[in-house]
């Protein structure tokens, strides 16, 4: 069998598994945040941080609760990963730096999972799995809280409350993460992932030097990780790692994992706003781009010049040689275009126009279909953005889902989509124009560029994956690293949040002969036009200076 054409077979498979799990799992999530029951282990926990779950929240008081939840998450974290060196199970390791370790609390609790750390050298038992493990089971909560807050916003009437922050927030660990999340943590067992908690062990001399490996709690953080769109790995080499994704099965259902949720939530939508079809407009859009993002990445991975490529049947280079171009190029599509940020190739080894595949993914925003509830609320706000363009071609106040978009509505929209550029390359040209940051480059010209470009792009999109070849373990990448992945995480949930609000304020206006049918492929087409010209219009200039520029000279 040819390699593409094992890339092709897996890419269907792939297709047919989540076209099976899009019904049940949208619709049993669209019960979870309609129903009036609490369960008795949910009761527990309210009672446990004095919350009352059948308060209904206008909109501040819905971010009061996201941001505050998350400051604490911030704060235990740090706290956690300082006090280290003293606590059990350590296995050894020295407490955190300050800078390296508010890096990586403020990585974990805003879903970015980034690492500027080798994971199995760094972290012990305790805070791999009572501190990260955590973070990314309720930090993924979160994004699904903020997402369903932005769908009652359409669905709601003239009330401009949201739904209670803390029943969403529990209802998304308990009924929906945990069970997930346990069922494929046995699979990854059952397929070789470890599961353990043993110490470090001596494994002998390799290339002249002694090897050892420890053991950890791998498959059950491993599951959350691509089910919560998180992407920090036990290891430092991510899912690359044979602990971590053992076989060519596993490698796809990890792929299955990050991209579960995140497109079964648009039939959650359709459910929550009494139209399945809207759901599917919105699911249409993902998929499209998503498939051409896997087309586009075969195109420049399998394609090549000289007696090299065609040998290895490709760009082999930095790829992980059990899953080969196909299955190598689908996760790293998929990573890049969620928020999830696992690897299971080298991105910086990818060809010059394969590595600006993975930014533009990153570039678009996440939202194809982009991190659990980041994705849908991103593609929301585009959809907006799309309908305002449409009104104005044909002259008529622009409507969605029987909600009026005014100058209100399009303001806290344009906000939205301006946060995360001004992040990405404000500090970007800081990096570029500062003497210290660039000694952290490995490469020089237009690739060196793409590593600090990438890594930026990376951490204000809360996707956390690294273009690797960067030393981002300094002062300077740690601090802004943080700063990008807090305010490109958490600003923008202010302006998602305020949106929901004005829209949950509305009276809904019926439809004429005039409105715009938002559930027609149409406008799927319009939505993704829009987003591939902000796109381009925003970051342009940027690739041109490096993935474009490395490629075309290629």
């Amino acid at each position: 069998m040819s390699p593409f054409l094992a890339g092709v077979l897996q890419l269907l498979a792939l297709i047919a598994a989540l076209a099976l799990a899009y019904r049940p799992l949208g619709d049993h999530m669209a019960g979870v945040y309609t129903s009036d029951r609490h369960l008795h282990a949910e009761k527990w926990i309210y009672r446990a941080i004095g919350a009352d779950p059948s308060a209904e929240m206008r909109w501040p008081a819905y971010l009061r609760g996201v941001l505050a939840f998350s400051a604490v998450g911030v704060l235990f974290l740090y706290g956690f990963q300082r006090l280290q060196g003293g606590l059990p199970g350590s296995l050894g390791f020295a407490s955190i730096d300050p800078d390296q370790a508010f890096n990586t609390a403020a990585s974990f609790v805003s879903n970015t999972n980034w690492q500027s750390y080798y994971g199995e050298q760094a972290m012990g038992h305790v805070v791999q799995t009572g501190g990260l493990a955590v973070q990314n089971f309720v930090s993924a909560a979160v994004g699904m809280a903020v997402a369903v807050a932005l769908v009652r916003g359409f669905a709601g009437a003239r009330t401009g409350e949201l739904g209670n922050f803390w029943a969403d927030l529990v209802r998304g660990v308990v009924r929906i993460l945990l069970p997930l999340a346990v069922v494929g943590a046995l699979v990854l067992v059952a397929c070789g992932a470890i599961q353990n908690f043993s110490g470090i062990h001596d494994v002998g001399q390799f290339l002249g030097g002694p090897q050892q490996w420890n053991g950890g709690a791998v498959a059950s953080q491993e599951v959350i990780k691509e089910l919560g769109t998180n992407g920090g790995g036990y290891f430092n080499a991510n899912s690359a790692h044979p602990f971590e994704n053992p076989t060519a099965f596993t490698n796809l259902f990890e792929i299955f994992l990050i991209l579960l949720i995140p497109f079964s939530l648009t039939r959650t939508f359709g459910r929550m706003v009494g139209s399945v079809r809207q759901g599917y407009a919105i699911l249409g859009a993902m998929a499209t781009i998503w498939v051409a993002f896997v087309l586009l990445m075969w195109a420049t991975e399998y394609a090549g010049h000289g007696p090299a490529f065609e040998a290895a049947g490709g760009a082999m280079e930095g790829k992980e040689v059990r899953f080969g171009i196909g299955a190598s190029s689908i996760f790293a599509v998929s990573t890049t275009l969620t928020s999830t940020g696992a690897v299971d190739s080298f991105h910086s080894s990818f060809t010059g126009l394969g590595g600006g595949v993975t930014m533009l993914g990153m570039m678009l925003g996440e939202i194809a279909p982009g991190g659990v509830g980041s994705g849908l609320y991103g593609m929301l706000i585009m959809a907006v953005i799309a309908v305002f363009i449409a009104g104005l071609m044909v002259g008529r106040t622009p409507e969605y889902l029987g909600k009026k978009i005014s100058t209100r509505e399009i303001r806290l929209a344009a906000c939205f989509l301006l946060v995360t550029p001004a992040l990405v390359l404000g500090f970007t040209a800081a990096a570029m124009a500062l003497p210290g940051p660039a000694e952290s480059m490995t490469n020089s010209g237009a690739h060196g560029f793409s590593e600090v470009l990438y890594a930026y792009t990376s951490g204000a999109n809360n996707n956390g994956s690294a273009f690797a070849g960067l030393n981002a373990d300094t002062p300077w990448f740690n601090t802004t690293i943080g700063l990008a992945m807090l305010l490109g995480r958490f600003v923008p949930m202010v302006f998602v949040l305020a949106l929901a609000g004005s829209l949950a304020g509305q009276t809904p206006v019926p439809k004429t002969a005039g409105t715009l049918r938002t559930e027609k492929p149409l406008f799927t087409g319009v939505l993704v036009g829009t987003i591939t010209v902000i796109t381009g219009l925003t970051y342009f200039p940027a690739l041109a200076l490096g993935p474009l520029a490395e490629g075309l000279a290629s």
